[in-house]
């Protein structure tokens, strides 16, 4: 085997990764999740290990190029794009943008510079394919000076978002106006115009939009004004909204929906009650922004595995002419619409490292070709 692209997606306390022989290997070859600790030096323990195994287990194997999902590729880094010792600086400046993934994800591109200097590195950007919102879907509120320091929505999941406009457009080329509902441990929804993105729940960070596992999703400025005026401090309102919130600060229990889905407690039913609702409201939202909608798409974990909690959204969206088949629902059909049901609903896996892939292979093919 020669010629191989991996795939790495270094997350809060684990490093994901695939390899991929060809453009159009489908599943990947091989695939995992490594968990770590949240430190750059724990990633690079983690990679040195996972190099060594992939060895192990791949006999032969001839790594031509790694591709990163990057979450914040700031204003200026809109497609995927070959690492240099340039664009890496200018990752690292937007660490401030996103102070809680940047480190982690750069943490495997700058051991890998340094340890394979001449190996291609690849970023693939989360908020890139966001890129195509209309101004007015990108802007705050906030002086216009704030805005040119960077102060916008850039939205996320675009790699999860980018995969489903490519699968759509080929199980259901029809449906122009699609909301797709990204829903796991971290979720939001996208506004699908022809597969190109024009609104999206998430903003400048991922704590706007929907609720989440540990995430509160939107939220009043005014409550983090009165906590810091009640003597909180930065570190432990980040951590409250992050890692305490969501529907694990609603239960009290847990943030896990296949645990809350098991509860009989009242706080289990309230967590999944009002997710349910806030993918409804924002889902009304995005419709809003396309004019219409006649598709609807649940994808990633809770979405592709949640059977109940899709129901309850669809009907709580009904007004908008979604007819639930429940039986195709139950059985986890890919299409579980009712017949003539004026929006197609759909259930789509996502594969974002089967699209870094794509993007590095890509990028791989044109420098040998060049």
């Amino acid at each position: 085997m020669t010629g191989a692209v991996l795939t790495l997606n270094a997350r809060s306390s684990s490093l994901k990764f695939g390899v991929f022989g060809d453009a159009t290997s489908e599943p990947a070859l091989l695939r995992g999740d490594l968990e770590v600790g949240d430190g750059p030096s724990d990633f690079a323990h983690a990679l040195a290990a996972l190099l060594q195994d992939l060895k192990t287990r791949l006999p032969g194997l001839d790594i031509a190029a790694v591709g990163h999902r990057v979450v914040h590729g700031g204003a200026g880094h809109i497609a995927p794009e070959a690492i240099t010792p340039s664009v890496l600086a200018e990752l690292h400046a937007l660490t401030p943008l996103d102070p809680l993934h940047m480190p982690r994800n750069l943490a495997p591109i700058d051991e890998l510079a340094k340890s394979r200097p001449q190996l291609l590195q690849v970023a693939c950007f989360d908020t890139a394919f966001h890129h195509t919102m209309p101004p007015v879907a990108q802007r705050f509120g906030l002086p216009r000076a704030m805005s040119d320091l960077g102060l916008r929505r850039y939205g996320f999941h675009g790699l999860s978002y980018e995969y489903i406009a490519g699968r759509l457009a080929q199980l259901a080329p029809s449906l122009r106006r699609v909301v797709v509902a990204h829903l796991g441990a971290g979720a939001s929804l996208c506004a699908l115009l022809d597969g190109r993105s024009i609104a999206t729940t998430t903003g400048f960070s991922t704590l706007d939009g929907l609720l989440m596992a540990t995430r509160c999703g939107s939220l009043d400025p005014g409550v983090i004004l009165h906590l810091g005026r009640q003597g909180h401090g930065f570190a432990e309102i980040e951590d409250l909204l992050y890692r305490q919130s969501g529907m694990l600060g609603v239960s009290g229990i847990s943030g896990d929906t296949r645990v809350l889905l098991a509860s009989e407690a009242a706080g289990a039913h309230d967590a999944i009650d009002l997710f349910t609702y806030r993918v409804a409201l924002e889902t009304g939202a995005m419709a809003a922004a396309l004019g219409g909608l006649d598709g609807l798409v649940f994808s990633a974990g809770i979405g592709e595995h949640a059977a109940s909690i899709r129901a309850a959204i669809c009907t709580r969206l009904a007004w908008l002419g979604l007819d639930l088949d429940p039986a195709a629902n139950a059985a986890g059909a890919a299409c579980i619409s009712g017949v003539g049901s004026p929006v197609g609903i759909h259930v789509i896996p996502t594969d974002e490292e089967a699209m870094i892939a794509r993007h590095t292979r890509a990028i791989l093919t044109g420098r040998i070709a060049a």
